[in-house]
């Protein structure tokens, strides 16, 4: 294997830039010293006010009013209940999508009283059909006998224009939430509205939501038309449980949880919800975590919860995972979730074989020093394309695509992960305009993307590719980095220092869960799980000793780099371990080097 950089062979600690505004601002509105240095590491040059983002509430929220087209497709759902209609719901494969999916079913059958019988869930395979309105899933919406007359679509949809015009050619009303970034020509012309915060007529004051929170606001918008009508009564309840859907959609869709109002108040308001374990799906998982998992957090969403919805999609049908978020019972939610938690296991083995692939595909583009890494794994699993990007880019500090074959012959699909100062979508846009035929169909955000593209075309892209990406980021020095925080104390190590970070969440994407770094000395050490690959240890700073877990730590079968009585740096989160209603402090290692 071709010899890596020096520069890239490990991240690097750097501590985050802080805005001395935005820590003055939070200690004179009486946060404590340690809570304000990571506002100011978090939200340079914010100038809204703190407490919407400090304390999350619902009274935050703009009113859906503000969403451009949000009346008129409010309207066109109204009057499909009234008149009977039949209606496709059309959503992504991913959490986003299944958790849009599920707040627009239980919205039209428990509040507006619509028949399951009038409903078709219409869920893209991801291998087959491919994301958004794809063909195959118009050729299967135009099959339904008998055929919908509108079509709800969420997470989806904006740069579909072809098909929805397909479906509008047979008589089929579109109406597309969505919040993926539009073309540049604009909304689909053919749809019959299109709500996505990201357009430019639109007032809602923010474009960050996610696409479950689009979807939650346009069926709230129904619900309010519904009732002007006199077609539903006064009394009919609001979509407010539903939000423990969209606090799962919004952290695991990794949308802005930084200067972000709304996101944080529904992920604070929805963990609420999923904390009292209503529903069976919520009580299938803490179920399947250990009594010790409760009560839920962010994290749990984003890495226990997330990942096993997210596992199906990738593998196989998706439909299993919107019937474990539907499940009426405790038993047929265990059953369902025993299908995603193998899908999660065989994912996770996919993963690790293709990203070693990944990572020898990408030696010859890191020793050429390119900007941005574009592979191709000829037998690679489309279904972890994204996740394989996210491992490159985590380390090598570098945008990444990864490309596997398409079903269709001669064709690729691809899905990339980016870097702070990349925004993806644009690069893409701008590769277009380079080679105007290069890709077949693009989409997505700042931070991830998804291509299809001719196999033939793939030099021709890569070579347009690359030269966007250096227009956006010029002579930016790429190098995998760890931005921290800087030091805790010795005695700032405890459970009182995590309550006062914790106060701070929820944290997310562009509002990242504080990271410390520090000098331990090892007192013990120890390979843990099923294949040696992680780390437990005991860790001592001044009298405190702790213990610590260092996830994927070693390749199995690897020895450790240091040893009992070794001095360590190490990038660390603080952790609460709950063990038999027990609390203690756990570090929760990212990254350590012997000094």
């Amino acid at each position: 294997m071709q010899e890596l950089p020096q520069s890239l062979t490990g991240p690097r600690l750097e501590p985050r830039p802080q805005d001395p505004a935005i820590y003055a601002r939070a200690r004179a509105e009486g946060l404590t010293e340690l809570q304000a240095r990571l506002l100011a590491a978090r939200l340079p040059g914010y100038s809204e006010p703190l407490t919407p983002l400090v304390t999350p509430s619902l009274r935050y929220l703009a009113h859906p009013e503000k969403l451009a087209d949000g009346r008129r497709a409010a309207e066109r759902i109204a009057q499909a209940v009234v008149d009977g209609e039949h209606i496709g719901i059309l959503t992504d494969y991913d959490v986003d999508g299944i958790t849009s999916h599920v707040v627009i079913r239980r919205t039209l059958v428990e509040l507006f009283g619509v028949p399951e019988a009038r409903l078709h869930s219409l869920i893209g395979h991801r291998i087959h059909d491919g994301y958004g309105i794809s063909l195959p899933l118009v050729e299967r919406t135009l099959g339904l006998k008998p055929k919908p007359t509108l079509v709800i679509t969420a997470d989806c949809g904006s740069s579909d224009e072809p098909r929805i015009a397909s479906l509008a050619a047979e008589g089929i009303d579109v109406v597309v939430s969505d919040h993926h970034a539009l073309p540049e020509e604009g909304p689909p012309a053919s749809a019959y509205a299109c709500v996505n915060p990201t357009r430019s007529d639109c007032a809602y004051p923010d474009a960050t939501i996610a696409g479950c929170m689009v979807a939650w606001l346009v069926m709230s918008l129904a619900r309010g038309v519904l009732i002007e009508w006199g077609a539903v009564p006064q009394a009919t309840p609001k979509l407010s449980p539903w939000l423990s859907y969209v606090a799962l959609g919004t952290v695991a869709d990794c949308v802005s949880l930084g200067a972000s109002p709304a996101n944080r108040a529904v992920v604070i308001q929805g963990l609420k919800l999923i904390n009292r374990m209503d529903a069976p799906c919520f009580r299938a998982m803490a179920e399947r975590l250990g009594p010790d998992s409760v009560p839920f957090n962010a994290e749990t969403l984003a890495f226990q919860m997330g990942p096993r919805i997210n596992a199906r999609s990738r593998l196989d049908d998706p439909y299993a995972a919107l019937d474990f978020m539907l499940a009426e019972s405790d038993a047929v939610a265990a059953r369902k979730l025993a299908i995603l938690e193998d899908d999660n296991q065989s994912r996770k083995a996919i993963e690790a074989e293709m990203a070693a692939e990944a990572r020898t595909l990408a030696a010859p583009e890191l020793a050429a020093e390119a900007k941005a890494l574009v592979v191709f794994v000829e037998d690679g699993h489309p279904g972890v394309q994204g996740i394989v990007g996210s491992r490159l880019v985590q380390a090598y500090g570098r945008p990444a695509l990864v490309l596997t074959r398409a079903a269709a012959p001669g064709m690729l699909t691809g899905s990339g992960r980016s870097i702070e100062g990349l925004h993806l979508r644009d690069a893409l846009q701008r590769t277009l305009e380079l080679a105007p035929e290069v890709l077949s169909r693009f989409g997505g955000h700042s931070g991830a993307a998804g291509i299809t593209l001719h196999e033939a075309r793939l030099v021709e892209f890569k070579a347009a590719f690359l030269r966007a990406v250096e227009e956006q980021l010029g002579d930016t020095p790429l190098y995998p980095r760890l931005w921290t925080d800087g030091a805790l104390s010795p005695g700032q190590l405890d459970l009182a220092t995590l309550d006062e970070l914790e106060a701070l969440g929820p944290f997310g994407r562009e509002f990242d869960p504080p990271l410390f770094e520090g000098e331990f000395i090892v007192e013990s050490l120890r390979p843990v799980g099923a294949d040696g690959s992680h780390l437990m240890m005991e860790l001592s700073a001044g009298p405190r000793v702790l213990k610590a877990i260092w996830f994927r730590a070693l390749t199995p079968g690897e020895l450790p780099a240091f040893a009992m009585g070794d001095t360590l740096r190490c990038a660390y989160k603080l952790n609460r371990n709950r063990y038999r209603g027990r609390e203690s402090l756990q570090l929760m290692v990212e990254h350590a080097e012997p000094l």
